[in-house]
C-alpha cells in the first residue's frame, strides 16, 4: 500500500500522511489512522482550538479506534500545525469549512465520514453543518466548555500562564 507506515506499536494500525485543500484553498495537513482489517466506519478528528492534529488525545483516540475497525482522518486546521495559511485569519466559520473539506476529501478517496470528533473548542465545529455532510450519523464531543463563561477565561489569560 503505497504512502502507507506502519505505526511503531503493536496495534498494528497503519497511518497515511495526506494533504487536501482547506476551505479557502490552503492546503491541509492529515493523518489517516486505518485498521489492518476491513474497515467498518470512517470518523473525522476535530482537535482543540489552537492544537494540532498529533496530540496525544487525538493520536490516542484515533488509534484505539483504528484498532475497533473505525479509519480516522485527523487534521491540522488552517495555519496550525502542518498546514498552510494564517491562523490569525481564520474564523469559525474557516474552521467549519475546514472540517466540510476534510470529510469531502476523505469521502472522495476513502468513503463517507459517518462520525465526528470534536475535541474541547472544536466542539461546536463538529456539528454538522446544515446538509454539508449527510453521511454524518453520530458526533461526539469530548471536554466541551460547559459554558461561555469558561471560554472567556480561557481566551482571556495570557500566554505562559498556567491553563489548568
Amino acid at each position: 500500500m503505497a504512502g502507507l507506515q506502519r505505526a511503531a506499536t503493536d496495534d498494528r494500525r497503519l497511518t497515511q500522511r495526506l494533504t487536501f485543500p482547506g476551505a479557502h484553498g490552503d492546503v491541509l495537513a492529515g493523518r489517516l489512522d486505518r485498521p489492518d482489517e476491513a474497515i467498518r466506519a470512517y470518523a473525522v478528528f476535530a482537535h482543540c482550538f489552537t492544537c494540532g492534529k498529533d496530540i496525544r488525545a487525538a493520536s490516542t483516540i484515533s488509534r484505539t479506534l483504528a484498532r475497533e475497525g473505525i479509519g480516522v482522518l485527523r487534521f491540522d486546521f488552517t495555519g496550525l500545525g502542518s498546514s498552510e495559511g494564517d491562523f490569525a485569519n481564520t474564523t469559525f466559520s474557516s474552521n467549519v469549512g475546514d472540517l466540510v473539506a476534510a470529510a469531502r476529501h476523505l469521502e472522495a478517496e476513502h468513503g463517507p465520514a459517518r462520525l465526528l470528533i470534536g475535541h474541547s473548542l472544536a466542539e461546536p465545529r463538529s456539528s454538522p453543518p446544515q446538509g454539508k455532510l449527510p453521511a454524518i450519523r453520530a458526533v461526539a464531543t469530548i471536554g466541551a466548555p460547559i459554558d461561555a463563561g469558561h471560554v472567556r477565561r480561557l481566551l482571556a489569560r495570557r500566554p505562559g500562564e498556567d491553563h489548568t
